[in-house]
């Protein structure tokens, strides 16, 4: 199985600039949609989901900060009863806006999930036939979550990992040297080719972030 087997298809929010992503089978109409954000994003991943005739298997949450669970209200009253997946350790934040840092842009985000499972590290999900590793990229928040295809050589990071950069540590549930060591030995011993999907900004790959992101300079 090659990367063409799933198509990412990401749409930004104009606010944080936060992608929030279909992941599509090829060949088939089941899908993931991942971190749900601000509209426009969710407004144009259900659009897609609808012109696409996909049916949508479950909402994965990398983590459970605002940018990346403000859409989450809306894509679940448009598809009802789609399971939510999150770390345990981040089901508090949904309802707790101190700690979703909602608080932080003026706002009160509080998200009820009717049905929410545990992204558990070294759970293994399917979809349409590929397998997808859960890793733990904690650090930037304390649940922070990786996707990790080998089949398709693609990884979702969410905010762990950037081009050029990593997620913020300056928050009260940060924990930087967590984040630095879990990229290390989660992620940079993935191969070089491995496409990394963030959670905000351009695509990368494992290889051009081994070697030149300036937070692993030795």
């Amino acid at each position: 199985m090659t990367d063409q087997e799933i198509e990412i298809v990401t749409f930004a929010d104009e606010l944080f600039a936060q992608n929030s992503r279909l992941m599509i089978s090829h060949g088939k109409s089941c899908c993931w949609v991942v971190d749900p954000g601000f509209p426009p994003a969710t407004d144009g991943l259900l659009k897609h989901i609808s012109d696409s005739n996909l049916s949508p298997e479950a909402v994965i949450l990398t983590h459970a900060h605002a940018d990346h669970i403000a859409g989450l209200s809306q894509m679940l009253n448009a598809h009802k009863m789609l399971p939510v997946y999150l770390a345990k350790t981040e089901w508090s934040f949904l309802e707790d806006p101190s700690q979703n840092l909602s608080t932080m842009t003026g706002l009160e985000l509080r998200v009820s999930v009717p049905e929410l499972h545990d992204l558990a590290p070294n759970q293994t999900l399917e979809l349409g036939g590929t397998q997808w590793q859960v890793f733990d990229t904690s650090g930037h928040s304390p649940g922070g979550r990786t996707l990790y295809c080998p089949e398709a050589q693609t990884a979702i990071v969410g905010d762990a990992l950037f081009a050029g950069s990593i997620g913020r540590v300056d928050f009260p549930h940060s924990d930087g040297p967590r984040l630095l060591s879990n990229i290390r030995e989660k992620l940079f011993t993935l191969p070089d080719p491995t496409r990394v999907c963030s959670g905000h900004g351009p695509d990368t790959t494992i290889g051009i972030e081994r070697t030149t992101n300036p937070f692993f300079a030795t």
